[in-house]
C-alpha cells in the first residue's frame, strides 16, 4: 500500500508545483504588461520629443505647420541611402503644401564606420541642415562634424552644406579642398568628411530622382 501511495503523493506535488509556477508565470506576464500598456504613452511620447529635437536642429519650425511626425512616407531598405532597413522621409508642410523634407541618410565608408545623418531638404532642392546622428569617428579629430564637438562654434563645418543644392552644381564641387572642392575640413581627418559630403550628395539626388512620388500631396 505504502509502496503505490509515494508515486501518487509525488505526481500529486509534482502537478500542484506546476499549477503553482502556471500561475506565478501568469500573473508575472499580465504584470509586465500592464506596465507596459501603462507607461507606453509616456515612453512613445519621449520618444517623439528625442526625435523632434533632432529634426529641430536641421528644419526650423517656423518653415512649416503640420504635424511633421505624423505625415512620412515610409521607405523600404534604401542601398541609395546606405540605408538596409526601412525608414521614414518626413514631409514638411505649410498651408497644405509641402516645402521641405526630412530623411535618414547613411555614410557607410567613415574613417571608423557608418555615420548616421540627418538631412533636410526644400522643395527647389536646396539643403537647409545637416546633422550627425550617429557615429564612431575619432574623438578630437573626426568628430567635428558634430557642431557640438566642433572647435569652430561660429560657423561649425557642418553648416557647410545649408543653402547648397546637390542637384544645381557639378559634381566636382562636393569634395573636400584638398581634392579640387569647395568644401573645408581639419588637416589631418579628411576621411571623416569625404564620407559625409559623398552621402549628403547621394541623399539629394535621391530626392531629386523620386520627386514626383517624396513631393505628391497626397
Amino acid at each position: 500500500m505504502n509502496t503505490q501511495a509515494k508515486p501518487i503523493t509525488a505526481t500529486r506535488m509534482a502537478a500542484r508545483t506546476a499549477v503553482i509556477l502556471f500561475i506565478f508565470v501568469a500573473i508575472f506576464t499580465a504584470l509586465l504588461s500592464g506596465a507596459y500598456l501603462w507607461t507606453r504613452p509616456s515612453i512613445e511620447a519621449a520618444a517623439a520629443d528625442e526625435k523632434m529635437k533632432l529634426i529641430d536642429e536641421v528644419l526650423p519650425r517656423s518653415l512649416y505647420d503640420n504635424a511633421l511626425l505624423k505625415d512620412f512616407i515610409r521607405l523600404p531598405p534604401t542601398p541609395a541611402l546606405g540605408l538596409d532597413e526601412s525608414s521614414a522621409i518626413y514631409r514638411a508642410r505649410r498651408g497644405g503644401k509641402i516645402e521641405a523634407l526630412v530623411l535618414e541618410t547613411v555614410a557607410p565608408d567613415g574613417y571608423a564606420g557608418k555615420i548616421r545623418l540627418l538631412v533636410a531638404l526644400g522643395a527647389d532642392g536646396t539643403l537647409i541642415g545637416v546633422r550627425a546622428i550617429a557615429h564612431r569617428e575619432t574623438p578630437g579629430l573626426g568628430d567635428y562634424i558634430e557642431p557640438k564637438k566642433d572647435r569652430n562654434k561660429d560657423r561649425p563645418w557642418i553648416t557647410q552644406f545649408n543653402g547648397l543644392n546637390p542637384a544645381a552644381t557639378e559634381e566636382r564641387e562636393w569634395k573636400v579642398r584638398k581634392d579640387g572642392g569647395r568644401f573645408d575640413s581639419v588637416a589631418g581627418a579628411t576621411v571623416t568628411p569625404r564620407a559625409v559630403i559623398k552621402a549628403v550628395r547621394k541623399a539629394a539626388l535621391y530626392v531629386e530622382e523620386n520627386r514626383e512620388q517624396l513631393f505628391a500631396s497626397r
